[in-house]
């Protein structure tokens, strides 16, 4: 899929007819006019966004700084004199440079403005020609979480046996598993049966999942026979449902066992451990959060 910028020429050369536009069906007639396939319109940014509308949007906000596409009421975009010209003018395409070097995008800017108010020339904004602003911080966030991730793992391999089985706990709990009540018990350790807590999902705990918890290192796989034998565990108290969690991962072989015996058994791997106690803010504090904002269209009306 092409970058925000590569969204400049297409959205002008599918305005060329002159029309009015709707927001909605710009966005589509612009994805058909590029050829995207069905997987490259249904990816999906973290906020949820599609990715093609987010880069469709940042393209027309940018053309719309620049005076090249009009607003004629809201949600609606139309070409003006000026993006006719700057196209036939750029017949290989428009670039984020190209956008960069027109007087009416850097005179758009508060930036330039203040600039400008303060008696100096304006500066020319950055304009980034790889990643729109948004999909920037999703990467950034990204990145940071992967190094939680990894230290959660690391923290909990270190760790008791016993600490891991209570965070898993609470891991499903704060999944919203355990009922309004949050009724979940530890019961690892000697005796254990093979199951190292439960899970009541009613008060009377006639819904219950069981679950097992293995601290191994990253090179140390979970294989089918520690599934079998937590299989045997679940029939033991008479369960047909159950979580099976470790800090490592697990085998195809794990993986096909699961997938196929008549017992529902769900496999948790590391990655997956961490990723899910990121989201639901388990052993992990919200360290900044950021707001993003865009223009309320329904104000100025």
């Amino acid at each position: 899929m092409p970058i925000w910028s590569g969204f400049l020429t297409p959205v002008l050369e599918v305005l060329t007819d002159g029309q009015i536009w709707h927001k909605r069906d710009l966005h589509t007639a612009v994805q058909d006019h590029l050829g995207l396939t069905d997987d490259q319109r249904a990816e999906m940014l973290q906020s949820g966004q599609r990715r093609a509308d987010n880069r469709i949007g940042w393209a027309l906000s940018a053309l719309y700084r620049a005076k090249l596409v009009d607003k004629p009421a809201r949600a609606t975009f139309v070409i003006t004199d000026a993006g006719r010209a700057l196209l036939a003018a750029n017949p290989t395409g428009i670039t984020a440079k190209i956008l960069q070097a027109l007087p009416a995008y850097r005179n758009h800017t508060p930036a330039s403005a203040a600039t400008a108010n303060a008696g100096t020339a304006p500066a020319a904004p950055v304009v980034e020609d790889e990643v729109d602003p948004l999909e920037q911080i999703e990467s950034g966030v990204g990145r940071l979480h992967a190094e939680v991730a990894a230290d959660l793992l690391e923290r909990l391999r270190e760790q008791h046996p016993d600490f891991l089985e209570q965070s898993v706990l609470d891991v499903l709990v704060a999944m919203g598993y355990g009922g309004t009540e949050g009724r979940a018990t530890r019961i690892g350790g000697s005796g254990d049966g093979g199951v190292d807590g439960v899970i009541d999902q009613d008060p009377l705990g006639l819904e219950r999942i069981y679950v097992q918890a293995k601290r191994y290192a990253a090179n140390n796989t979970v294989g089918r026979p520690e599934i079998q034998a937590f299989v045997g565990a679940l029939h033991g108290v008479g369960a047909a449902r159950g979580v099976f969690i470790t800090t490592s991962a697990f085998t195809s072989g794990a993986r096909e066992y699961a997938h196929n015996i008549g017992t529902r058994v769900i496999l948790i791997d590391g990655e997956r451990l961490a990723e899910l106690m990121i989201r639901y803010g388990v052993a992990v504090q919200t360290r900044q959060t950021f707001i993003v904002v865009e223009v309320d269209e329904d104000y100025f009306e």
